[in-house]
């Protein structure tokens, strides 16, 4: 092994005799190295968009969800609050209550989500930073305030600097006659508070409101959609979404934050390593040029052959001598293009180079790093060196040193 790495490193970096080997190395190496730097790139560009788009769903969802097994809603008096708050991991827990009504402001009416949730829930969420304006408050002396997401204000025509008075909001009637349509719904005044932009998803569809006034209205006394968890920091949702499926039993459906969006996270993972594969493929039509580049080389290094076999070098060592020069001008290129990945990455994640359209929830386009990638990136360069060195390797043994 040290023999033919050795002999590999000295045709590597020796000067060769026809100017023609060193052009076909050199291209290989930037060809190599320009596939390497793309994968880096696009990939940490695939986890900066998922870690914003995280961050969107993280300033709404909470941590861990917990819903009825069967039904839309269950009664709170049978839930185990106790028994939940006791975990040394949750630090916040709320109820929460949803259901289609009506708002209407002035002339204008929409159809909005009402989520009744309490104080806690806006302590676990990052909704203040996706605040737009006003403030997050649902409750001050005896009047109830909503939380707007930026569509439904928008569609109410509501601006927080004009507000003269409040949103009606009104409710069908469990159980009402459709012939009175005066007595079928319920009305009640809310006064909106603030306005929060975390996606157009949540944005045109939610106002969130105080859970007792939610339940008055839905005449759902001491029902709840789900009830909606905190955790403390470093915690583990797996973990403590396992405790919990354990202590409540069947009757309830325990969800993490990944699990209530598993859809976009998956279609995310799925974009990304198909675009992988596909950039993978062109680092494989780079790596023939590596194939031309051993073969020319062999052509050139073939009276070396005669004298190495002559001197007892056996077949195998000959053909691990250029499967280690073939991996040696991959490993180069590539590690020389992932070097050149993560200082374009760094450089537009801390200085910003590629900026994004005015008015879009990120100034700059999103880069994350993550270690993973750099070894997936590594391994496939590795990977086609080696498929790209083996059949030239092969060559030279079965060209050369059969007839000697």
């Amino acid at each position: 092994m040290n023999v033919s790495w050795y002999i590999a490193k000295r045709y590597f970096f020796t000067k060769k005799s026809h100017n023609i080997i060193n052009l076909i190395s050199s291209i290989s190496m930037f060809g190599i190295g320009i596939g390497a730097m793309a994968l880096v790139v696009v990939l940490s560009a695939f986890n900066g968009i998922e870690k914003l788009v995280e961050g969107l769903y993280t300033s709404f969802d909470p941590d861990i969800r917990i819903e009825a097994q069967v039904g839309k809603t269950f009664s709170w008096d049978d839930f185990p609050e106790t028994k939940v708050r006791g975990l040394a991991d949750v630090e916040f827990v709320s109820k929460s209550l949803e259901e289609t009504v009506l708002m209407k402001y002035r002339d204008a009416q929409y159809f909005v989500t009402i989520k009744g949730v309490e104080d806690e829930y806006l302590k676990m969420t990052e909704l203040d930073s996706n605040l737009f304006d006003g403030q997050l408050k649902l409750k001050e002396g005896n009047n109830n305030y909503t939380i707007l997401g930026y569509g439904v204000a928008d569609q109410l025509n509501i601006f927080l600097s004009h507000i003269f008075e409040p949103i009606k909001v009104y409710a069908a009637k469990r159980g009402a006659k459709p012939s009175n349509l005066q007595e079928s719904f319920m009305i009640d005044l809310i006064y909106p508070s603030g306005i929060f932009a975390v996606n157009p998803e949540f944005d045109f569809k939610y106002a969130l409101a105080p859970y007792e006034f939610t339940e008055a209205i839905l005449q759902q006394s001491g029902k709840v959609s789900s009830v909606e968890l905190g955790l403390r920091n470093g915690s583990d949702d797996r973990m403590v979404q396992a405790k919990l499926q354990e202590m409540l039993g069947g009757d309830y459906v325990v969800k993490t934050r990944f699990e209530l969006n598993e859809i976009l996270y998956q279609t995310n993972q799925t974009e990304k390593w198909i675009t992988f594969l596909i950039l993978s493929f062109i680092l494989l039509i780079a790596a023939f040029n590596l194939i031309g580049s051993l073969t020319v080389l062999i052509i050139d290094k073939r009276e070396d052959l005669f004298v190495l076999q002559a001197l007892g070098a056996s077949k195998k060592l000959i053909k691990r001598l250029f499967l280690l020069e073939g991996m040696l001008i991959s490993s180069i290129g590539g590690g020389v293009g992932m070097l050149l990945g993560l200082i374009l990455c760094l450089v537009q994640k801390h200085i910003g180079l590629l900026k994004l359209q005015e008015g879009t929830i990120a100034e700059f386009y999103p880069i994350e790093l993550e270690f993973l990638d750099f070894c997936a990136v590594g391994g496939m360069v590795l990977l086609i060196g080696f498929l790209a060195a083996y059949f030239p390797a092969r060559f030279a043994v079965n060209k050369y040193l059969i007839k000697v």
